[in-house]
């Protein structure tokens, strides 16, 4: 394993009717402070995604929130024309206000704006696989879920998923439309979403974990995973990496990174492949944390 892994040595995924690699990437840290406004160095955000390419990422994920709107501009800035094996995923249902404030708002024009809207900025005429961000309580789910179903019917979108859901509200979103992908926290040390998890493997559709890395802890030398990362000759977040890749088929990690230091040896832990005991060493290791 070096640096330059390909994102392809961690497998593919078919999502609704697209191939991806398993290893993607993540554009909420390509924004500003709080995930508000521009990037403090627009130029090595530029080349981030452009090295992700480089580097076999052929699925990105990004929202309508990220800045707002920073994330999906950069990544027209950067990759448009896409390759014709570049899936851009985007979501909807997040109103920001400032920095690091979110607020649900699920009222179906506003959801149609967006998608309109995310349209016009990723520069394309329909959206790979759009999620929905947030079911908001204040609107019937049916209603959210059937506004993107509509704008799919109009050749606007071609795939939906979901964010931040649970069992119950994805077999309730599937009598509406196909959902072919949920997005959820879930990592070594936040496992709450562990039944979405089960019934997405059980039902063939991509999960998502977004907060891969938690953020830090996963990612430490002096963390739980520390002294199993060296044995390996790896770092702690590309363990952290390579045990979502091992948990399940249906998992598309996505770390992201402003920086392309940062970005290269994420990639590069599409190639580890852990044997079922180091699966087990770093899961009793971080079963606590």
């Amino acid at each position: 394993m070096t640096d330059a892994t390909s994102a392809a040595a961690a497998g593919t995924i078919t999502i609704g009717d697209l191939t991806v690699n398993r290893l993607g990437f993540g554009s909420m840290r390509l924004t500003g402070k709080g995930v508000w406004g521009p990037p403090d160095d627009h130029d090595e955000s530029i080349r981030v995604l452009r090295r992700a390419v480089e580097l076999g990422v052929n699925f990105i994920d990004t929202a309508d929130s990220y800045g707002p709107y920073v994330a999906e501009e950069l990544i027209r800035e950067a990759l448009h024309p896409y390759a014709d094996d570049v899936v851009i995923a985007t979501k909807a249902g997040l109103l920001r206000t400032g920095p690091d404030v979110w607020v649900p708002l699920g009222n179906p024009s506003y959801l149609r704006q967006e998608v309109e809207m995310s349209l016009r900025r990723l520069g394309v005429d329909r959206i790979d696989l759009h999620q929905l961000h947030r079911i908001d309580p204040n609107f019937p789910l049916e209603d959210q879920v059937g506004e993107l179903a509509k704008l799919q019917q109009e050749g606007k979108i071609r795939h939906i998923g979901l964010s931040e859901v649970d069992v119950d509200q994805l077999t309730a979103a599937h009598k509406v439309a196909p959902i072919v992908s949920v997005q959820n926290l879930y990592n070594l040390t936040t496992r709450t979403a562990e039944p979405l998890l089960d019934e997405a493997e059980k039902q063939g559709i991509a999960f998502i974990p977004w907060f891969p890395l938690a953020a830090g802890p996963l990612a430490n030398t002096d963390g739980p995973l520390g002294s199993l990362a060296s044995d390996h000759g790896a770092s702690p977040s590309q363990l952290a990496l390579a045990w979502l890749l091992k948990r399940s088929p249906v998992i598309v990690p996505i770390p992201g990174t402003s920086r392309v230091d940062h970005l290269e040896p994420n990639v590069a832990a599409a190639g580890i492949e852990l044997s079922d005991e180091e699966f087990s060493a770093i899961d009793a290791a971080t079963s606590g944390s």
